[in-house]
């Protein structure tokens, strides 16, 4: 899966340093992965390449470092119109919402920003009077590359 249009992201390992989260070795690793990638990973391929910079990390430990990070409100799972099956990719989260468009041809990610976006978001909490914590939108469809 590709994506592209990466928002600005907040440095993970400070902000876990920050509220008091010990930072071993495999998390720092994981973390860095994480921050790093150019594409939406899953947990099996986030263990893949964390295993090839420390043979040591197991599965568990991912699995416990992302549910870590969801808990801090870090990264976001998404199931990007599960193309790929059933399976969860995580991203870090950023410092704006923004939109996913999934390719349904040759599964490209890609992510919109757009002002629009955030006015609606404020519509909805003034008009509903709710607070908005997460906005997660997912667009399925052609991209450029794959339209007929």
């Amino acid at each position: 899966m590709l994506a592209e249009s990466r928002s600005s992201r907040r440095p993970l390992a400070q902000e876990l340093v920050s509220r008091g989260v010990r930072m071993t070795h495999q998390r720092r690793v994981l973390v860095e992965i994480i921050q790093g990638a150019d594409s939406h990973l899953d947990a099996v391929e986030l263990w893949q390449r964390a295993r090839a910079k420390d043979p040591t990390i197991n599965k568990v430990t991912v699995y416990r470092t992302l549910a870590m990070l969801k808990k801090h409100g870090l990264v976001d799972e998404l199931d990007l119109m599960h193309l790929e099956g059933e399976k969860h990719y995580y991203e870090a989260k950023t410092t704006r919402d923004h939109i996913h468009l999934a390719c349904l041809k040759c599964g490209r990610i890609q992510e919109f920003e757009s002002s629009l976006f955030e006015r609606l978001k404020g519509q909805i909490e003034r008009e509903r009077r709710f607070r908005i914590q997460v906005a997660r939108l997912e667009a399925g469809g052609y991209c450029d590359r794959c339209q007929p």
